[in-house]
């Protein structure tokens, strides 16, 4: 996950950091409460407790793939956009993105300026989808 498009040996582990001192540490203001508001709909939609993977990335459940283990979802609020991990280019996704609202994706990232851009109950949707696609491509 640390590169949206490609799958290779993961340099993101899980770690033991708290995700709540993580969120409190971002530095922009917008963003940090941006990313309390995505750890909500994450866990709403997921229905389980974060991990950090790497020092920036908020991941939702764990599948081992031929690379390692990963999240199944998961967020990122980087400097220049919120990065969310939820397999933004599969088909079912794209009716949703056309009713989300400003956004961009690249292979299976999301990106968002902030979360006030797109509407809140299309975005979990998204992340259920992404959820759902997951758990059956990778049967706990």
């Amino acid at each position: 996950m640390q590169e949206c498009d490609a799958m290779a040996e993961p340099k993101t582990k899980r770690t033991k950091a708290s995700v709540a001192a993580f969120i409190a540490d971002v530095e922009n203001e917008q963003r940090r409460k941006d990313a309390k508001a995505l750890d909500k709909i994450f866990r709403a939609a997921t229905g389980q407790k974060p991990a950090m993977w790497g020092p920036s990335i908020v991941g939702y459940g764990i599948y081992e793939s031929n690379t390692g283990e990963w999240p199944r979802v998961a967020f990122s609020p980087r400097k220049a956009n919120l990065v969310l991990y939820v397999m933004a280019g599969a088909k079912e996704a794209v009716p949703l993105l056309k009713k989300l609202g400003k956004h961009k994706t690249s292979g299976g990232c999301l990106y968002l300026n902030k979360l006030a851009d797109v509407d809140e109950a299309v975005l979990a949707q998204v992340i259920s989808v992404a959820w759902a696609q997951m758990n059956a491509k990778y049967p706990a």
